[in-house]
C-alpha cells in the first residue's frame, strides 16, 4: 500500500492509498518442488503485474532435456496456476498475472546457437549467461565455486580478469538479433564490460545486489552498475539476505535492501532499479518472505523517495527494458 497526494475537484488535498503493481526478474518456482513462496495467492496477495519464471537447470547432464521440456510446458503450467503467458511488453496486462519465460544458466545451450533460436521460439525472452561455473559463453563471479563453499572468504571472493568467450560473444549477437534480453547476473566483473561493449540492446543483471552497500562477489561493482545503466538496462535488487548483509535479522535486512536501493540509484540513477527477488532459489528472507510482503517494502521506498521513483522500481523501469530489448 502506498499513500499519493492529489487535489480534490474544490481544491483540496486528498491522500489516497492503492496496491503498487510490481514486476519481479527472477524466481525458481518453475523447477523447485515442495512448498513455493511464488503462487497464485502469494502473488495476488502482492498484486504482482509480471514475475519472470526461470528454468534453472544447475548442474544436470542432460541440461537441455531439461531446459527444452520445461519450456514445453509453460504454457500448460500458467494455465494451472492462473497465469498469462507473455513475450513481449504489449501484451502484459494489469487485470492479470503476466508470466514471462527466462533460463538461468546458458550453458545448457550447449554451444549451440540453434538452440536459442528455439528456446526463442518456445518463448523465452531472458537468459541468464553464466550460473556459479564457466560455462561455453564465458565466466562466474566466484572463481572456484566448490573450493569457496569448503573455505573462508567466499562471499568476497571474485573472478575479475576471465569474461565472455568467443561464443559467448556470438551468443551476446544472436540474443539481440532474437530480442532476448541478455542477464549478466551471476557473471564476473569482465563478463559484464564484455557484454557492454558487445550488446546492442540494453542488459540487465536480474537479481544482484551493489558491493558498495556489502562486499559480496555476487553483487556488482560501481562499474558493472554503470555500464548497465549507459546500456538503458536495470538490475533487479535480489532478497538473498547472504548477498544483503552479516545482519539477519527482519530489520536489519529491510535496512539493507533500502541500502542497497540508495546506492543503486546512487551510482545508476533512478531507471536502473527493478525487483529480482530470488524467491525459491534462495533460503527465506525474514524480512521479505514471499511475495505478499513486497506491498510493505514498496511503502517504504515510497517513504525513502518518492510514489514517482517507487514506481519506476516497481514495474516502469522492467517494462521499458522489456519493450526496448524485445520489441
Amino acid at each position: 500500500m502506498y499513500q499519493a497526494s492529489v487535489c480534490d475537484t474544490d481544491g483540496t488535498s486528498v491522500v489516497l492509498q492503492k496496491e503498487m503493481k510490481y514486476c519481479d526478474l527472477h524466481c525458481d518456482a518453475l523447477t523447485t518442488e515442495g512448498v513455493l513462496q511464488v503462487a497464485p495467492s502469494s502473488l495476488k496477495k502482492g498484486d504482482c503485474l509480471l514475475q519472470c519464471f526461470a528454468i534453472f537447470p544447475g548442474r544436470r547432464e542432460n541440461a537441455w532435456e531439461f531446459v527444452r521440456k520445461h519450456a514445453e510446458r509453460f504454457s500448460s503450467y500458467c494455465k494451472e496456476n492462473g497465469y498469462v503467458p507473455v513475450t513481449r511488453a504489449s501484451d502484459v496486462k494489469e487485470t492479470q498475472i503476466n508470466a514471462l519465460l527466462t533460463v538461468e544458466d546458458a550453458g545448457a545451450i550447449e554451444g549451440d546457437l540453434q538452440k536459442l533460436d528455439t528456446l526463442y521460439a518456445l518463448g523465452v525472452r531472458m537468459i541468464t549467461l553464466t550460473w556459479n561455473y564457466p560455462n561455453q559463453l564465458g565466466f562466474p563471479n566466484f572463481p572456484d565455486y566448490e573450493g569457496l563453499l569448503c573455505g573462508k572468504g567466499r562471499l568476497q571472493a571474485r573472478e575479475n580478469t576471465l569474461g565472455l568467450t568467443k561464443f559467448g560473444r556470438e551468443a551476446v549477437a544472436r540474443m539481440n538479433r532474437l530480442g532476448v534480453i541478455i542477464d549478466v547476473s551471476h557473471g564476473s566483473d569482465a563478463l559484464v564490460r564484455d557484454v557492454a561493449k558487445e550488446s546492442k540492446k540494453p542488459f540487465v543483471a536480474s537479481h544482484s545486489g551493489i558491493r558498495r552497500a556489502f562486499d559480496c562477489s555476487r553483487n556488482l561493482t560501481d562499474e558493472g552498475v554503470r555500464l548497465i545503466a549507459e546500456s538503458g538496462g536495470v538490475i533487479g535488487l535480489d532478497f538473498c539476505a547472504d548477498f544483503l548483509s552479516f545482519n539477519q535479522t527482519a530489520e536489519g535486512q529491510k535496512e539493507a535492501m533500502l541500502y542497497h536501493a540508495k546506492e543503486l540509484i546512487r551510482v545508476g540513477g533512478e531507471d536502473v532499479l527493478s525487483i529480482g527477488s530470488d524467491f525459491d532459489g534462495i533460503p527465506v528472507n525474514p524480512y521479505l518472505k514471499n511475495p505478499s510482503y513486497l506491498p510493505a517494502f514498496f511503502e517504504e521506498l515510497c517513504r525513502v523517495f518518492s510514489v514517482s521513483v517507487a514506481e519506476k522500481i516497481a514495474y516502469q523501469n522492467f517494462l521499458r527494458v522489456f519493450q526496448d530489448a524485445c520489441g
